[in-house]
Order: C-alpha cells, then sequence, then structure tokens
C-alpha cells in the first residue's frame, strides 16, 4: 500500500507545500493547495504509471510470467495512487473508472456483454481471458479492429455490433472502482462513455449490411446504463459523467435527436444524481450546443476550451440558468505550461455570463494523451523543462486557476508561470532565421515530381526487376531484450560507440539474412539501432528535446515517448545513410531506407504551440528532404518514408479538412520531389479509416503505399470496389502484427485474392500491417513464412492462368 507524507514549509501556500507519494513501485510527486477542496476537475488520467508500470506488469501476464491477481494489485496500487494525488491537490471532483486495461471502449463493450460469437463468452462477469482475446485476438480467431481515438496516436476497438446482439450487463468495473475510491475516502465523479457516442463509434459486426443503422440500438443498451447508473447511485454516487465526444464533429439531426432520446430515457434513473456530459477535442458545433444545453437530466457541461474556443462565443449568447460549466482551460494534449493569466481572464469572462459560483475549472479532455510527470525529468534542460507541464503539473495548474477563481490567488506561482512563458518567448534556442526563410519559400511551388508515377513505376521496374506481387515488410524487425539493453547501455556509456555498432552490424546482418532465406523481395534493415520511429529522428534534428519517462499510451501496453519540438528545426548531418548503406552491403536485393515523414514526427510529437503546425511541418519536410537525397546519392534505389500519423492529424470537422490535407500532402510531396525516376519512394499507413482521404493519399504522389487493411476486415478495399481507380503500387496489409496469432498461408492468400479481385495484379504488393517491433521472433518467422508462401502460390495461379 502506499505511504503518505507531506512537509509543508506554510500552511495553504500553493506552491510551498510539497507532497509525496511512494511505495515499493511508484513514486509520485505534487505541490499542494490547503486540503479544501475547490471548483476543480479532471476529466481522466494517464493509466500505466509515472514509469510504465502497469505496461510491464501487463506483458508479465500476457506471457504467463505472473497471475491475474498480481496484475490486479499493480493496477489496484496505481489507481489509489492517483486518487490520493488529485486530492491531496484540492480536485473537488476527481474520476474513476478513467483506469483501463487496455481501453475505454473496450471496457464499456464488456460492460454491455456485447462480445462478438467468435470469442465463444457463454455469459457471466467478463473475465481477462475475453477481454484479451476481444484486444489481442488468440491462437484461433482474430482480434477486434483498432483504430484511432478521434485525433489523436491513442488507438480504441472498435465495436462490433448488429441487430442480433444481446447486450447484458457484464463488467461491474466502473461500480467496483467507485467503491474502491470510497475505501479511500474519495467520493469519485464515475465516468462512463456516452452511450451515443458508443454507437457513433461502432461498426456493424461481420455479415451485418453496412447500412444498418448502429443508433436503431439505443434502446437496447440504455437498460445497461440503467442499471449501472442505479448500482452507482447504491454505492453512494453523487455525481456521473458522461463521455460524450463525437458531440464535436459534423452530427446530423437524426444523430443529434439520437442524444435528446437517450438522456430523456435514462432522465428517470439519472434522477437525485448531478450529471456531466463532457465533450473535448473542438469546438462544440451550434446545433449540437443547442441540444445539449436543453437536456433536462443534465446538471453540467464539459467543454474544451483550448481546442474549442469558438464555444465561448456559443455560451455569450446564452447558457442555461443555474447549470454549471465545467471549462477545460488546461491543455490535456500538450505539454507546454498554461498561461494563468490568460486562462483566468477567460475564466473570469466565463463566470461573468454563467456566475462565477457556477465554473468549475477543468483539463481540456483527459490527461491520457499527455506525459505523467515532469519530476521524473532529471536530466531534461532546465529552460526548457521550466516551459512544461505533465499530467501531474497540469492537476496543479487546474487547482491554481480553481483557487484564483475563487479569490485566493497565488501571486507567488502566478508570477513564476509569467517568468517562465516570457523566457520561452524570448529565447534565442527557439528561432533559426535561415530555417524560417527557407520554410517560407517553399509556399511558391506544389513540388510534384516531373514524370508521372506510372513511367516512373515502369523505370523502377527495369531497375529492380522484381517479380508480380512483391513481397516485404514494413520496417521494424523485432526488438529483443538483448538489443534494448545494449542501446540503453550505448546511450548510458556503458560501453563503446565502438562495441555498440558491431553489435548493430551484428543485428542487421542477421535480419538480412533471415529475409533472404524467408525469401522476401524487397528487404529492410530491422532497424535495431531505432527506440523509436519518431524519436530516433528528433534526436538527430535541431529544435528537439527528449524525456527519460515522458510516456503516452498509444494502444494496450504500448507506449510512445513523444519529442518535444521547441524551436525552429533542421538536419545538421546525416541520420540514417551509414545503416542503410550498411544493410545494402549485405544483400544484392533492394534495401528500403527507412524514414518518418515530416506530418507524422509533428503528430507524433508534443508540437510547440507558438506558431501554425504547418510551418513546424513545412520544417522538419526540408529536414527529411535533404536525408531522401543523401540516400540516393548513396545507392538507396528504395526509400521508405512513413506517413503513419496523417490520417489521425484530420481535422473532426469537414470545413477544416481540406486546409490540412492540403499542407500534410505537400509536406510529404516536398520530401522526395527532387528524386530520380528510378528511386521508388515508398510510405505506409497504419489503423485509420482512409476511405475518406483516398484522394488526398492518391495526391501524395508516392510509388508504392503500405497499408493496413487485415484488422479492419479488409475496409479499405471498399473504396476500389466502389470504382476509386489507383495506379500506384499499393500494399494492403495481408495479416495484423498486434496480435500474437500467426495466419495460415490459406488465410492470407485469400486476402490477396481480394486485393485482386479490385486491384491489377501489377500494382499490389504484399506485406504485413504493420512493422515488427512488438513481435517475437518465435512469431515474425512463421508469419512471415506463411505471407511468402502465399505469394508464391497466388503467383503460380496467376501464371497459370494466363
Amino acid at each position: 500500500m502506499f505511504k503518505l507524507s507531506v512537509q509543508c514549509l506554510a500552511p495553504f501556500t500553493f506552491s510551498v507545500c510539497s507532497l509525496s507519494y511512494s511505495s515499493s513501485s511508484f513514486r509520485f510527486s505534487v505541490r499542494a493547495t490547503s486540503s479544501r477542496a475547490m471548483a476543480s476537475h479532471i476529466v481522466g488520467y494517464p493509466r500505466m504509471g509515472p514509469k510504465r508500470e502497469l505496461k510491464f506488469a501487463l506483458e508479465s501476464f500476457w506471457d504467463g510470467k505472473s497471475s491475474a491477481e498480481e496484475l490486479q494489485k499493480v493496477a489496484a496500487d496505481l489507481r489509489s495512487a492517483i486518487l490520493m494525488q488529485m486530492a491531496e491537490a484540492g480536485t473537488r471532483y476527481i474520476p474513476s473508472n478513467t483506469f483501463s486495461y487496455y481501453d475505454q471502449v473496450l471496457d464499456t463493450t464488456a460492460m454491455l456483454g456485447a462480445v462478438p460469437a467468435r470469442y465463444n463468452w457463454n455469459g457471466g462477469e467478463i473475465g481477462f481471458d475475453v477481454y484479451f482475446s476481444m484486444a489481442r485476438g488468440n491462437a484461433s480467431v482474430p482480434a477486434m479492429e483498432m483504430t484511432k481515438w478521434f485525433d489523436t496516436n491513442y488507438h480504441y476497438i472498435v465495436p462490433e455490433l448488429g441487430p442480433d446482439v444481446k447486450f447484458s450487463y457484464s463488467s461491474h468495473k466502473a461500480v467496483v472502482e467507485y467503491k474502491e475510491a470510497k475505501v479511500l475516502g474519495i467520493n469519485t465523479v464515475p465516468v462512463l462513455v456516452g452511450p451515443i457516442s458508443y454507437l457513433l463509434l461502432s461498426k456493424p459486426a461481420k455479415g451485418v449490411d453496412k447500412s444498418f443503422s448502429l443508433l436503431s440500438l439505443i434502446d437496447k443498451i440504455l437498460p445497461v446504463y440503467r442499471e449501472v447508473v442505479v448500482e452507482l447511485k447504491a454505492a453512494g454516487a453523487t455525481w456521473i459523467q458522461f463521455d460524450e465526444p463525437t458531440l464535436v464533429k459534423d452530427l446530423d439531426a437524426y444523430q443529434l435527436q439520437a442524444f435528446t432520446h437517450a438522456y430523456a430515457e435514462l432522465e428517470s434513473s439519472l434522477s437525485g444524481l448531478n450529471v456531466l456530459i463532457e465533450t473535448y477535442f473542438g469546438d462544440i458545433p451550434a446545433e449540437a450546443y443547442k441540444m445539449l444545453t436543453s437536456l433536462k437530466a443534465v446538471t453540467a457541461y464539459g467543454f474544451d476550451i483550448v481546442r474549442g474556443s469558438k464555444t465561448v462565443d456559443l455560451i455569450k449568447q446564452g447558457f442555461p440558468s443555474g447549470k454549471f460549466l465545467f471549462a477545460g482551460v488546461v491543455d490535456g494534449r500538450n505539454i507546454w505550461a498554461n498561461n494563468l493569466a490568460s486562462s483566468l481572464n477567460t475564466l473570469q469572462e466565463l463566470g461573468d455570463i454563467v456566475g462565477t459560483d457556477k465554473v468549475v475549472v477543468s483539463t481540456s479532455c483527459s490527461l491520457l494523451h499527455t506525459a505523467v510527470d515532469l519530476v521524473n525529468e532529471t536530466k531534461l534542460d532546465q529552460e526548457i523543462k521550466s516551459w512544461l507541464a505533465f499530467a501531474l503539473q497540469k492537476v496543479v495548474e487546474v487547482n491554481a486557476l480553481a483557487k484564483a477563481l475563487s479569490g485566493q490567488k497565488d501571486e507567488v506561482f502566478f508570477s513564476a508561470n509569467a517568468a517562465a512563458l516570457a523566457s520561452r518567448k524570448s529565447s534565442p534556442r527557439v528561432t533559426n532565421e535561415a530555417v524560417q526563410k527557407a520554410a517560407a519559400a517553399l509556399k511558391g511551388s506544389d513540388h510534384r515530381r516531373v514524370t508521372n508515377v506510372s513511367a516512373r513505376l515502369d523505370a523502377q521496374q527495369k531497375k529492380l526487376n522484381l517479380p508480380i506481387l512483391p513481397t516485404t515488410t514494413i520496417g521494424s524487425f523485432p526488438q529483443t531484450s538483448d538489443l534494448r539493453r545494449v542501446r540503453r547501455e550505448f546511450k548510458a556509456n556503458k560501453i563503446s560507440e565502438e562495441d555498440y555498432i558491431r553489435f548493430i552490424k551484428e543485428e542487421i546482418t542477421h535480419v538480412v539474412k533471415l529475409q533472404e532465406e524467408l525469401d522476401i523481395d524487397v528487404l529492410v534493415h530491422g532497424e535495431p539501432e531505432r527506440n523509436d520511429m519518431v524519436e530516433y529522428f528528433g534526436e538527430q534534428l535541431s529544435g528537439f528535446a527528449f524525456t527519460a519517462n515522458g510516456w503516452v499510451q498509444s494502444y494496450g501496453s504500448r507506449c510512445v515517448k513523444p519529442p518535444i519540438i521547441y524551436g525552429d528545426v533542421s538536419r545538421p548531418k546525416p541520420m540514417t545513410v551509414f545503416w542503410s548503406s550498411t544493410a545494402q552491403s549485405l544483400t544484392k536485393r533492394p534495401m528500403k531506407g527507412m524514414l518518418t515523414g515530416p506530418v507524422t514526427i509533428l503528430n507524433w510529437s508534443f508540437v510547440r504551440d507558438d506558431q501554425p503546425r504547418f510551418e513546424t511541418c513545412y520544417q522538419i519536410a526540408l529536414a527529411i528532404k535533404n536525408e531522401v537525397e543523401d540516400l540516393e546519392n548513396a545507392g538507396i534505389t528504395v526509400i521508405q518514408i512513413d506517413e503513419a500519423a496523417l490520417r489521425e492529424g484530420l481535422p473532426l470537422r469537414k470545413s477544416e479538412e481540406a486546409f490540412y490535407l492540403n499542407w500534410a500532402v505537400h509536406s510529404f510531396r516536398i520530401t522526395n520531389c527532387g528524386v530520380k525516376d528510378t528511386t521508388q519512394i515508398h510510405t505506409h499507413m497504419c489503423y485509420s479509416n482512409f476511405n475518406d482521404i483516398i484522394h488526398s493519399i492518391i495526391d501524395m504522389d508516392a510509388d508504392v503505399i503500405t497499408i493496413e487493411n487485415s484488422r479492419s476486415d479488409e475496409k479499405l478495399l471498399s473504396v476500389f470496389r466502389q470504382g476509386v481507380k489507383y495506379g500506384a503500387g499499393i500494399g494492403p496489409g495481408v495479416y495484423d502484427i498486434h496480435s500474437p496469432r500467426i495466419p495460415p498461408t490459406d488465410e492470407i492468400a485469400d486476402r490477396i485474392n481480394k486485393m485482386l479481385a479490385v486491384l491489377e495484379s501489377n500494382i499490389v504488393w504484399v506485406n504485413p500491417d504493420c512493422g515488427l517491433k512488438t513481435r517475437k521472433y518465435t512469431e515474425v518467422k512463421p508469419a512471415l513464412t506463411n505471407m511468402v508462401a502465399a505469394a508464391k502460390l497466388i503467383r503460380h495461379w496467376l501464371a497459370s492462368a494466363n
């Protein structure tokens, strides 16, 4: 259990009282106000722990090295520590049930008992076996689809629904975690994914007509929600939070009516509870605002004021009397310190409209999307560190603002914040005039390659001489414990550069030899020198800073450590040429040079907020362009520029999409506009709904695109069935690498045949969905063996048919 220790230099003085929690596994530090709870709220909090404790516990359990009880103990200790730190910081409205072993939408699927038939669930409380099978698949059946959570880098498990699904209350997690908090003396606000957002985030199950109205299921799921609400009330809950983030999207009248219907149906069950509807990730449209603020059962409304500044205008035009406004003024998606003076002005302005006693200071969204605790960054540059706030520091900011709004402003804390903001604005390390000038000059061209893609593919085939249905992988190979250890030791100066290079060369040699033995056509070097596909490049670019423990959950146990872009970006020297050239020297087969594209580097970083995102993206594009040209000059004839995150940056509102896609696609073209026709440019995209941006993907003008396809039930192929013509090379993924399951040859062959039904055989590539770094060699070898065998089988059939 956790030991609480408090040291105060002066009572009730913000930023003077130092508090810490510690146990054998975790340590949290927070600077607290008084114990008096203020009008403050946190939408949600990171789950993994300050040093990824949950990640390691999950993976140990999945590997059979620890028990379910041990995993549950780690999770319970983490939840307790999180709750206590928010309580001691003075937070009044503390969320519960935002913790998850994998994903909050999957938790809701479990709550509703909406388990697809293939998992052979026979009813009762859903346990880890069924839960993790849905998330990860198992030896006999694949996982459920995973896709991006709105425009973030978090992924959720997509519910599979249809008219025959029998919903039943099958996971009591929300009530259990509420009671768990009560034992600690904390009366939390239980959080549920709202019923309408849940349905709108779902998809028709396999075999269900794609036109099936998911909202037609609302009256079938509401009884389960009623049961949960009744149990929470019986347990003592006084508030409940429904997350309805789909309200910030473009919804039609039928969808808005579904919200009205759902909460009217729940009204009697919600009687006696204070009900908060939480929205986030953008402005709420006027019609949605009007509908939401008219709901009788609702006590409070949560709005993202950081990304939804226009919502303030709607509030000015009218806000229901007596209701609470949960104002999300502290950014839950970035790591920059809040401009406290500006936020306080906004809060006071809102208080003048709705009443200061009705304003609750909140985060803009869950803090799930930011790093956990800045106190763990002992090696981060002190000046840059002073500009930042991670999740725990944001809890402090929320409470500082709440205190100030109530007339107890901590002048010392606010002054320190203003000084940090001024330091960042004036720091010479932020601005590079040469870089800004070069980026500004880009706006005079659209940077297209001169020759069309068909002619380029002909020239490339003459040089590469690839078979029909060429096989390749996406880039990374398994990152073994030995490999990670060597990288750590080199970074800590425990081994010499000579020993490090020798080890990495041996790893590359092993990966190249394996691919040749498997008879893969276009090889990769396996990326053994890379910790992360974004961090690796950021470490070699100017304008980036890095953390030791700034981990953010991407999906399940997978965490990423986004770089911090604090200034203008440039490339001091080549980044990948040595390793790519080394790998190419080991084989006569084409070796892909592997780069991360500018949009993905941007979207998977914590980006500076003092200039438009597209300006930063253009700077990164110029740096990658220099690297592409150096790879080409070194004799690398196939260069992959991954844009895995291009789709996730797409704005949530249709009216804003064109502007984003224009500069994002332009940034990609900048990187490779100067290469020869014989140099084949690949790109890769993963785990998103691409069909609505297929024309922008075509406009990227890559020679070959590899793209996630298998886990989403070949959803991608539907766009080609609808008549979209694609003339470049394309490799829809043939198996899901995020599952340990090994797909049989006939299953992969069947996927290839489905591609050939809508795509010409001369443009189809055969590859996995994504990189292989998270898998084991015992999984990768048989899976790739089957993939190559399937490609050869289809080649034989095609040759026989001809």
